[in-house]
Protein backbone atom coordinates (compact mmCIF):
# COMPACT_ATOMS: atom_id res chain seq x y z
CA UNK A 1 0.00 0.00 0.00
CA UNK A 2 1.11 3.55 -0.67
CA UNK A 3 2.54 5.41 2.35
CA UNK A 4 -0.41 7.00 4.13
CA UNK A 5 1.13 10.47 4.26
CA UNK A 6 1.63 10.49 0.49
CA UNK A 7 -1.90 9.17 -0.10
CA UNK A 8 -3.39 11.92 2.06
CA UNK A 9 -1.37 14.59 0.27
CA UNK A 10 -2.85 13.45 -3.05
CA UNK A 11 -6.45 13.84 -1.88
CA UNK A 12 -8.78 16.32 -3.56
CA UNK A 13 -11.96 17.63 -1.95
CA UNK A 14 -15.48 18.58 -2.92
CA UNK A 15 -18.46 19.76 -0.94
CA UNK A 16 -22.06 18.55 -1.01
CA UNK A 17 -24.91 19.06 1.42
CA UNK A 18 -22.67 21.11 3.68
CA UNK A 19 -19.99 18.45 4.15
CA UNK A 20 -16.52 17.93 2.72
CA UNK A 21 -15.47 14.73 0.97
CA UNK A 22 -12.01 13.49 0.04
CA UNK A 23 -11.53 11.85 -3.32
CA UNK A 24 -8.76 10.69 -5.64
CA UNK A 25 -8.48 10.44 -9.41
CA UNK A 26 -5.81 9.30 -11.84
CA UNK A 27 -3.08 11.89 -12.12
CA UNK A 28 -3.30 11.75 -15.92
CA UNK A 29 -6.72 11.28 -17.49
CA UNK A 30 -6.70 9.45 -20.82
CA UNK A 31 -9.96 9.81 -22.75
CA UNK A 32 -9.29 6.46 -24.43
CA UNK A 33 -9.38 4.61 -21.11
CA UNK A 34 -12.63 3.50 -19.46
CA UNK A 35 -13.47 4.85 -16.01
CA UNK A 36 -13.31 2.62 -12.94
CA UNK A 37 -15.11 3.66 -9.76
CA UNK A 38 -13.58 2.12 -6.61
CA UNK A 39 -15.80 1.94 -3.49
CA UNK A 40 -14.24 1.01 -0.15
CA UNK A 41 -15.55 -0.94 2.81
CA UNK A 42 -16.18 -0.57 6.55
CA UNK A 43 -14.44 0.60 8.71
CA UNK A 44 -11.58 1.63 6.46
CA UNK A 45 -11.25 4.01 3.49
CA UNK A 46 -10.13 4.47 -0.09
CA UNK A 47 -6.53 3.98 1.08
CA UNK A 48 -7.35 0.27 0.79
CA UNK A 49 -7.10 0.66 -2.99
CA UNK A 50 -3.69 2.33 -2.99
CA UNK A 51 -1.78 -0.93 -3.37
CA UNK A 52 -3.59 -1.91 -6.58
CA UNK A 53 -3.99 1.66 -7.86
CA UNK A 54 -0.84 1.78 -10.09
CA UNK A 55 -1.72 -1.45 -11.94
CA UNK A 56 -5.35 -0.47 -12.36
CA UNK A 57 -4.25 2.94 -13.64
CA UNK A 58 -2.44 1.28 -16.54
CA UNK A 59 -5.81 0.33 -18.03
CA UNK A 60 -8.40 2.62 -16.40
CA UNK A 61 -9.02 6.18 -15.38
CA UNK A 62 -9.61 5.79 -11.64
CA UNK A 63 -11.83 7.58 -9.15
CA UNK A 64 -12.43 6.82 -5.48
CA UNK A 65 -13.82 8.75 -2.54
CA UNK A 66 -13.88 8.39 1.22
CA UNK A 67 -17.57 8.12 1.96
CA UNK A 68 -19.27 10.25 4.60
CA UNK A 69 -18.01 9.14 8.02
CA UNK A 70 -14.87 7.48 6.68
CA UNK A 71 -11.20 8.33 6.19
CA UNK A 72 -10.50 11.98 5.38
CA UNK A 73 -14.11 12.93 4.72
CA UNK A 74 -16.31 14.69 7.27
CA UNK A 75 -17.76 12.64 10.13
CA UNK A 76 -20.77 14.53 11.48
CA UNK A 77 -22.22 13.14 14.70
CA UNK A 78 -25.73 14.56 14.33
CA UNK A 79 -26.97 12.65 11.29
CA UNK A 80 -28.23 9.19 10.41
CA UNK A 81 -25.80 7.42 8.11
CA UNK A 82 -27.43 5.54 5.23
CA UNK A 83 -26.16 3.49 2.32
CA UNK A 84 -28.74 5.15 0.09
CA UNK A 85 -27.14 8.53 0.82
CA UNK A 86 -23.66 7.13 0.16
CA UNK A 87 -24.88 6.05 -3.28
CA UNK A 88 -26.15 9.59 -3.86
CA UNK A 89 -22.66 10.89 -3.12
CA UNK A 90 -21.05 8.53 -5.62
CA UNK A 91 -23.43 9.88 -8.24
CA UNK A 92 -22.66 13.45 -7.22
CA UNK A 93 -18.92 12.89 -7.55
CA UNK A 94 -19.15 11.32 -11.00
CA UNK A 95 -21.49 14.07 -12.16
CA UNK A 96 -19.03 16.66 -10.86
CA UNK A 97 -16.23 15.02 -12.84
CA UNK A 98 -18.35 14.69 -15.98
CA UNK A 99 -18.19 10.88 -16.01
CA UNK A 100 -21.07 9.39 -18.00
CA UNK A 101 -20.20 5.70 -17.66
CA UNK A 102 -18.02 3.60 -15.37
CA UNK A 103 -17.09 0.10 -14.33
CA UNK A 104 -17.29 -0.59 -10.58
CA UNK A 105 -14.82 -2.42 -8.31
CA UNK A 106 -16.20 -2.59 -4.78
CA UNK A 107 -15.61 -4.09 -1.34
CA UNK A 108 -17.63 -4.83 1.81
CA UNK A 109 -19.84 -1.80 2.71
CA UNK A 110 -19.16 -0.63 -0.83
CA UNK A 111 -20.93 -3.73 -2.18
CA UNK A 112 -24.23 -2.48 -0.83
CA UNK A 113 -23.61 0.99 -2.24
CA UNK A 114 -22.90 -0.63 -5.60
CA UNK A 115 -26.07 -2.73 -5.35
CA UNK A 116 -28.10 0.47 -4.92
CA UNK A 117 -26.33 2.04 -7.90
CA UNK A 118 -27.01 -1.11 -9.91
CA UNK A 119 -30.68 -1.04 -8.90
CA UNK A 120 -30.91 2.55 -10.15
CA UNK A 121 -29.14 1.55 -13.36
CA UNK A 122 -31.65 -1.28 -13.88
CA UNK A 123 -34.45 1.27 -13.45
CA UNK A 124 -32.85 3.77 -15.87
CA UNK A 125 -32.72 6.13 -12.89
CA UNK A 126 -28.95 6.60 -12.57
CA UNK A 127 -27.05 9.66 -13.74
CA UNK A 128 -24.27 7.52 -15.23
CA UNK A 129 -24.18 4.15 -16.95
CA UNK A 130 -22.80 1.12 -15.07
CA UNK A 131 -20.73 -1.01 -17.45
CA UNK A 132 -19.81 -3.86 -15.06
CA UNK A 133 -19.42 -4.61 -11.36
CA UNK A 134 -16.71 -6.68 -9.67
CA UNK A 135 -17.43 -7.43 -6.01
CA UNK A 136 -14.97 -8.34 -3.28
CA UNK A 137 -16.02 -9.82 0.09
CA UNK A 138 -19.14 -8.19 1.46
CA UNK A 139 -22.73 -8.65 2.58
CA UNK A 140 -24.43 -9.13 -0.77
CA UNK A 141 -27.08 -11.23 0.99
CA UNK A 142 -28.01 -10.08 4.50
CA UNK A 143 -29.00 -13.62 5.49
CA UNK A 144 -25.42 -14.76 4.81
CA UNK A 145 -23.66 -11.88 6.62
CA UNK A 146 -22.05 -13.10 9.86
CA UNK A 147 -21.44 -9.97 11.89
CA UNK A 148 -18.59 -9.80 14.40
CA UNK A 149 -19.45 -9.51 18.10
CA UNK A 150 -18.26 -5.89 18.17
CA UNK A 151 -20.60 -5.10 15.28
CA UNK A 152 -23.57 -6.68 17.01
CA UNK A 153 -22.82 -4.88 20.26
CA UNK A 154 -22.48 -1.57 18.42
CA UNK A 155 -26.09 -1.86 17.26
CA UNK A 156 -27.35 -1.99 20.85
CA UNK A 157 -27.81 1.00 23.19
CA UNK A 158 -24.19 0.39 24.22
CA UNK A 159 -23.04 1.37 20.71
CA UNK A 160 -21.64 4.82 21.62
CA UNK A 161 -19.60 3.29 24.43
CA UNK A 162 -18.24 0.55 22.17
CA UNK A 163 -16.93 3.14 19.75
CA UNK A 164 -15.24 5.20 22.44
CA UNK A 165 -13.60 2.08 23.92
CA UNK A 166 -12.28 1.00 20.54
CA UNK A 167 -8.50 1.11 20.35
CA UNK A 168 -5.75 0.47 17.85
CA UNK A 169 -4.99 -2.89 19.49
CA UNK A 170 -8.65 -3.94 19.39
CA UNK A 171 -8.83 -3.01 15.72
CA UNK A 172 -5.70 -5.08 15.13
CA UNK A 173 -7.22 -8.07 16.90
CA UNK A 174 -10.43 -7.79 14.88
CA UNK A 175 -8.47 -7.63 11.63
CA UNK A 176 -6.38 -10.65 12.60
CA UNK A 177 -9.62 -12.59 12.97
CA UNK A 178 -10.90 -11.81 9.47
CA UNK A 179 -7.66 -12.00 7.45
CA UNK A 180 -6.11 -15.14 6.03
CA UNK A 181 -3.71 -17.12 8.20
CA UNK A 182 -0.65 -16.08 6.16
CA UNK A 183 -1.83 -12.67 4.91
CA UNK A 184 -2.37 -10.61 8.08
CA UNK A 185 -2.25 -6.83 7.91
CA UNK A 186 1.12 -5.40 8.88
CA UNK A 187 1.58 -3.14 11.89
CA UNK A 188 2.09 -0.23 9.49
CA UNK A 189 -1.21 -0.94 7.76
CA UNK A 190 -3.02 -1.16 11.09
CA UNK A 191 -1.45 2.14 12.16
CA UNK A 192 -2.75 3.75 8.97
CA UNK A 193 -6.25 2.32 9.25
CA UNK A 194 -6.44 3.40 12.88
CA UNK A 195 -5.24 6.94 12.13
CA UNK A 196 -7.90 7.34 9.44
CA UNK A 197 -10.64 5.79 11.57
CA UNK A 198 -9.86 7.99 14.57
CA UNK A 199 -9.48 11.19 12.52
CA UNK A 200 -12.14 13.89 13.07
CA UNK A 201 -13.86 12.03 15.89
CA UNK A 202 -14.42 8.80 13.99
CA UNK A 203 -14.84 6.69 17.12
CA UNK A 204 -17.86 8.82 18.12
CA UNK A 205 -19.77 7.80 15.00
CA UNK A 206 -18.46 4.22 14.66
CA UNK A 207 -21.77 2.75 15.86
CA UNK A 208 -23.76 4.98 13.52
CA UNK A 209 -21.97 3.61 10.47
CA UNK A 210 -23.07 0.10 11.45
CA UNK A 211 -26.67 0.97 10.66
CA UNK A 212 -25.82 -0.52 7.27
CA UNK A 213 -26.59 -3.95 8.78
CA UNK A 214 -30.33 -3.36 9.40
CA UNK A 215 -30.48 -1.22 6.24
CA UNK A 216 -29.34 -4.21 4.20
CA UNK A 217 -32.15 -6.29 5.68
CA UNK A 218 -34.73 -3.61 4.98
CA UNK A 219 -33.60 -3.31 1.34
CA UNK A 220 -32.90 -6.98 0.78
CA UNK A 221 -35.45 -7.45 -2.02
CA UNK A 222 -34.23 -4.38 -3.90
CA UNK A 223 -30.51 -5.03 -3.55
CA UNK A 224 -30.54 -8.78 -4.17
CA UNK A 225 -32.91 -8.07 -7.04
CA UNK A 226 -30.31 -5.72 -8.47
CA UNK A 227 -28.01 -8.75 -8.79
CA UNK A 228 -30.52 -11.25 -10.12
CA UNK A 229 -31.88 -8.72 -12.65
CA UNK A 230 -28.53 -7.25 -13.66
CA UNK A 231 -28.09 -6.43 -17.33
CA UNK A 232 -24.33 -5.83 -17.00
CA UNK A 233 -21.50 -8.31 -16.31
CA UNK A 234 -20.88 -9.19 -12.67
CA UNK A 235 -18.04 -11.06 -10.98
CA UNK A 236 -17.44 -11.94 -7.34
CA UNK A 237 -13.87 -12.39 -6.10
CA UNK A 238 -14.17 -13.87 -2.63
CA UNK A 239 -11.61 -14.60 0.08
CA UNK A 240 -12.77 -17.95 1.43
CA UNK A 241 -11.15 -17.67 4.87
CA UNK A 242 -13.26 -14.65 5.78
CA UNK A 243 -15.64 -15.54 8.67
CA UNK A 244 -17.95 -12.63 7.76
CA UNK A 245 -18.58 -13.20 4.06
CA UNK A 246 -16.23 -15.98 3.00
CA UNK A 247 -16.83 -19.35 1.36
CA UNK A 248 -20.34 -19.64 2.76
CA UNK A 249 -21.29 -16.45 0.93
CA UNK A 250 -19.46 -17.56 -2.23
CA UNK A 251 -21.42 -20.83 -2.26
CA UNK A 252 -24.68 -18.95 -1.73
CA UNK A 253 -23.84 -16.54 -4.55
CA UNK A 254 -23.42 -19.48 -6.93
CA UNK A 255 -26.87 -20.75 -5.92
CA UNK A 256 -28.67 -17.41 -6.09
CA UNK A 257 -27.26 -15.63 -9.14
CA UNK A 258 -28.12 -16.90 -12.63
CA UNK A 259 -25.00 -17.93 -14.58
CA UNK A 260 -22.89 -16.76 -11.64
CA UNK A 261 -19.30 -15.70 -12.34
CA UNK A 262 -17.37 -16.13 -9.09
CA UNK A 263 -13.78 -16.86 -8.10
CA UNK A 264 -12.79 -18.23 -4.70
CA UNK A 265 -9.40 -17.41 -3.16
CA UNK A 266 -9.62 -20.12 -0.54
CA UNK A 267 -6.66 -19.06 1.62
CA UNK A 268 -7.46 -15.31 1.69
CA UNK A 269 -9.64 -13.39 4.15
CA UNK A 270 -11.93 -10.38 4.13
CA UNK A 271 -9.57 -7.91 2.37
CA UNK A 272 -8.45 -9.74 -0.80
CA UNK A 273 -7.13 -6.57 -2.49
CA UNK A 274 -4.69 -5.85 0.36
CA UNK A 275 -3.95 -9.46 1.30
CA UNK A 276 -3.31 -10.80 -2.21
CA UNK A 277 -3.18 -7.83 -4.60
CA UNK A 278 -1.41 -9.68 -7.43
CA UNK A 279 -3.94 -12.51 -7.47
CA UNK A 280 -6.87 -10.12 -7.23
CA UNK A 281 -5.56 -8.00 -10.10
CA UNK A 282 -5.05 -11.09 -12.25
CA UNK A 283 -8.61 -12.23 -11.60
CA UNK A 284 -10.00 -8.73 -12.10
CA UNK A 285 -8.22 -8.23 -15.43
CA UNK A 286 -9.31 -11.72 -16.52
CA UNK A 287 -12.91 -10.63 -15.90
CA UNK A 288 -12.45 -7.56 -18.07
CA UNK A 289 -10.75 -9.62 -20.77
CA UNK A 290 -13.75 -11.96 -20.78
CA UNK A 291 -16.26 -9.12 -21.10
CA UNK A 292 -14.10 -7.41 -23.74
CA UNK A 293 -13.66 -4.11 -21.95
CA UNK A 294 -12.12 -1.84 -24.58
CA UNK A 295 -8.63 -0.74 -23.50
CA UNK A 296 -6.42 1.54 -25.59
Amino acid sequence: MKPLEQWCEEAQYFEANGYSYAYWTSDKIDDARPWLLLIHGFPTSSWDWSGVWPDLHEKFNLVAMDMLGFGLSDKPSNIRYALIHQADLQEALLERLGISEAHLFVHDYGNSVAQELLARHNENALSFSVKSVCFLNGGLFPEQHRALSIQKLSLTPLGPIVGMLLSRDKLHASFDGIFGAKTKASDKEIDGHWALLEKSGGRKIFHKLLQYIPERKANRERWVGALTNASVPLRLIDGGMDPISGKHMYDYYLQMIPNADAVLLDDIGHYPHTEAPTRVLSTFFDFHHNIRTPFP
